[in-house]
Order: C-alpha cells, then sequence, then structure tokens
C-alpha cells in the first residue's frame, strides 16, 4: 500500500509529487503529464500570467521557469508573454528532474477501504493507497450553457476542447465568452481566415493593462504591489493569503471566488483582437438549434428585450469551469455524497492542509479554490499548495501509524536528461 498516490499530473499535481518524494512518502502519480496545456490549447496561445508568477514547485527551489529557460538559452521576462508549448516543456522538464516517473493512465475509480483507498486504473490494475491527493485539473469541470446540451459534438465544443483550430479555416464560428479563453480563441480564428464573433452578456469587454516594471519607485510599489494574479493590494490578498480566505464564512467564499478576477483579456491580445473580430455584447444565448445543413441557430436576446438569431457553422462555448464534487465521477458515490462542501456550492470543503472531510483525501487545484480562493485557480498557487498539503499527509499517516516509504524517484542530473523539444530564444526575449 502506497503512502499516497497523486490524481493528476499538471502543475499542482507534479508540485506535490516533488515534495512528497523528498520528504520520504512511497507514492506513485498517475495521469499525462501537462495534459491542459498539450492536449487543450491551440498553437499561438500564451500564458496570461507573468512568468515570474507561473513556476511549478519543489522544495528547493532548483527548477523554476528561468531555470529551464536557461537550459534552453533563452530568457523569460517580466512583460513578455510566454507561449504555452513552451510552458507544456517545462512542466516536462519538471516533471524528469523534480517528480516520481509518471504513470500516464487515468484513473478512473477512487473507493475507500480499510486503512485508505483502492484506485482503479484505465486498463483495470487496482492499487491501494494510505492517501490520495486530487489535482484533477480543469478539464472534469467545463461549462457549456444549457441551451446548447442538446447540440452534437460537430455542432458545439468547448474552448478547452482544441488543439488545433485549423478544421474552422474558412467557416463561420460563434464563440460564447468575454473572458481570455474567449477573445484569444476568436483571435487566433480570425488570423487563419475563419469568419468569427463573440457574443458576451456583459456591456463591455475588460482588458488587463501592461504591467508596469518590476523595479518601481516605493512609492508606486505601496500603492499597487505586484502579485502573482496581477497589481493591487485585493489582488495580494488573494495571492499571498489563502489561508485567511479560508477563514472567511463559506457563503463569502463561494461569492468571492465566482465574482474575483473576472473575464477579462490580455493587454497584448487588444489590438489584434479589436482589428479582427465581430463582437456582440449585452446579449444572452436564449436558444440553440440544428440548422439543415449542420449548422446551429442561435437566439439572441439583448438586455433592451430584443429578439435576434444568428447563423452559424459552430459554437464554441469558452464559458469557464465550476467544480463540483457532482462533476467527480472517478470518486465512489458513497464517499462523493458524504464530504462536506462550501455552500452553496458544490465544491469540498478543505481542511488548512488540503484534506476532504473524509480522512486521508486531499484536494488541490481548482477543486479547492472555493476552499482557498482565486489563487487556487491558477498556476501561482501550486507553491501555496505543495508543501501544506504533503505536510498533512505526513500527518495523517502518523495519525494512522503509517511508516514512509522508500522514495520512489529518480534522481537525474539536468545535464543528463534530454530535452523536450520547445520554443526559441526569440519567442521570449
Amino acid at each position: 500500500m502506497y503512502d499516497l498516490v497523486v490524481v493528476g499530473a499538471g502543475p499542482y499535481g507534479l508540485s506535490i509529487a516533488a515534495h512528497a518524494a523528498a520528504a520520504g512518502l512511497d507514492l506513485r502519480v498517475f495521469g499525462r503529464p501537462m495534459a491542459s496545456w498539450r492536449d487543450h490549447m491551440p498553437p499561438g496561445m500564451y500564458l496570461k500570467s507573468e512568468p515570474w508568477a507561473s513556476n511549478l514547485c519543489d522544495p528547493q527551489g532548483a527548477f523554476g521557469l528561468a531555470d529551464y529557460a536557461a537550459t534552453r538559452g533563452a530568457e523569460v521576462r517580466h512583460g513578455v508573454p510566454l507561449p504555452v508549448g513552451f510552458f507544456a516543456s517545462y512542466g516536462l522538464w519538471f516533471a524528469e528532474r523534480a517528480a516520481p516517473p509518471v504513470d500516464e493512465r487515468m484513473i478512473t475509480a477512487v473507493q475507500p477501504v480499510l486503512g485508505g483507498f483502492r484506485l482503479s486504473t484505465e486498463d483495470g490494475e487496482s492499487v491501494l493507497a494510505r492517501t490520495v491527493a486530487l489535482a484533477v485539473g480543469v478539464m472534469p469541470f467545463i461549462d457549456i450553457p444549457a441551451p446548447l446540451h442538446a447540440l452534437t459534438r460537430e455542432q458545439v465544443t468547448h474552448s478547452s476542447h482544441h488543439a488545433d483550430l485549423t478544421r474552422f479555416v474558412g467557416r463561420d464560428v460563434t464563440v460564447i465568452g468575454a473572458g481570455q479563453a474567449a477573445l484569444e480563441t476568436a483571435a487566433l480564428l480570425a488570423e487563419q481566415g475563419t469568419s468569427v464573433r463573440v457574443v458576451a452578456r456583459s456591456g463591455r469587454l475588460n482588458w488587463n493593462t501592461l504591467p508596469p516594471p518590476l523595479d518601481r519607485p516605493v512609492r508606486e510599489t505601496v500603492r499597487m504591489p505586484h502579485t502573482g494574479l496581477g497589481c493591487g493590494w485585493k489582488n495580494w490578498l488573494y495571492a499571498e493569503t489563502p489561508g485567511l480566505f479560508r477563514r472567511l464564512p463559506a457563503p463569502t467564499r463561494a461569492r468571492v471566488f465566482t465574482s474575483a478576477l473576472g473575464p477579462a483579456g490580455a493587454w497584448w491580445l487588444r489590438e489584434r483582437f479589436e482589428s479582427a473580430v465581430d463582437v456582440r455584447l449585452s446579449e444572452s444565448l436564449a436558444s440553440a438549434d440544428p440548422t439543415d445543413n449542420g449548422g446551429v441557430r442561435l437566439e439572441l436576446v439583448a438586455t433592451t428585450g430584443r429578439v435576434q438569431t444568428v447563423e452559424t457553422d459552430h459554437v464554441i462555448a469558452a464559458t469557464g469551469f465550476t467544480p463540483g464534487l457532482e462533476r467527480l465521477g472517478l470518486l465512489d458515490g458513497e464517499l462523493r455524497a458524504g464530504l462536506a462542501t462550501v455552500s452553496p456550492s458544490t465544491a469540498p470543503e478543505a481542511s488548512p492542509l488540503f484534506e476532504s472531510s473524509h480522512p486521508g483525501l486531499f484536494v488541490a487545484g481548482l477543486l479547492s479554490a472555493p476552499s482557498f480562493g482565486p489563487s487556487m485557480r491558477f498556476v501561482y498557487g501550486a507553491t501555496y499548495t505543495a508543501e501544506r498539503l504533503v505536510r498533512g499527509v505526513r500527518r495523517r499517516l502518523g495519525s494512522r501509524g503509517g511508516s514512509l516509504g522508500t522514495v520512489r524517484q529518480r534522481q537525474a542530473s539536468p545535464a543528463s536528461q534530454p530535452m523536450p523539444a520547445t520554443a526559441g530564444k526569440s519567442l521570449l526575449s
């Protein structure tokens, strides 16, 4: 029986694994490394966060994004957007050096048993663990508006379903949403020759501004401090004090989680977008029906009450992700039903060390955001999470009388490992 099984191999899962291995836990890690960035984002996308706020976390701090860039002869700089492909390659580099070998099979079931949990892999193997960390990322929690549910995958998709947008060249696409995913997807579509429009409920689009230099006069720094979530004291509180956020009443946490850091486009995208994309603001999707030619007929209702119809070949819902236990099908039904939640949301309540109300079951990433706040929606939150969650695992193992096993970690110097192919210096400097 393993001390810990980590379900998920994105930034949170890999960071947790790095800390658990360094702590001497006997562990396994399951999932496709960096899957969201490798499989669910098309070429040409960039990270919205600053490079210094996009590090995975190991205990020694030896495998940061800047360290990886240096091995590629590149430099990552504040105020210069980072290609998603480069970030994905960084995550693979981190996995090879800081974490145990990753088993790329998916976990399909987690069931409590005497002394721990039984996990089932996609090909039927059973794995026993004293504790489990769920770092499943965002894909289980995609949101698609209800009027689109009856349509087929040929007619509607979520923005995260696309690693390649070329299937839409020469076609007409409607993107629903007003956040970075919607605006960047629309810009990429327009730039490849797709006729594209964006439909948003809001009365205007919000755009982030160019971040000020890191080196600023003290007066400016005090007035608007830099944080991993953007400038400002409110963002500083979200970024640096997740433990304080967790002490707020559950309804307050749930409300702030859904409203803070609302939809906005990156500053570097604005010119590309505004020169190429048609936008329909203050309009909501009322209904969607298939057309005779395989497309979609959308009924849009404006805030004024005006109703208009739009016909399109395909709809992309860039409408985000909502963490909820009802969407986490891999958890045993009885276990799922018994977990305490951050009411009125259906996300699990987490202890200060990220343990759910079921002993030994830990949560990380988006699944923990209603407990710890908006920083858990971003890579930046992995640093706060990893050390504390592993401390919670060790405390739980001690309370069970379990012993820490041998570290199952591949030790390798950076020079001894092959480098993933990635973007060159010209993209980053």
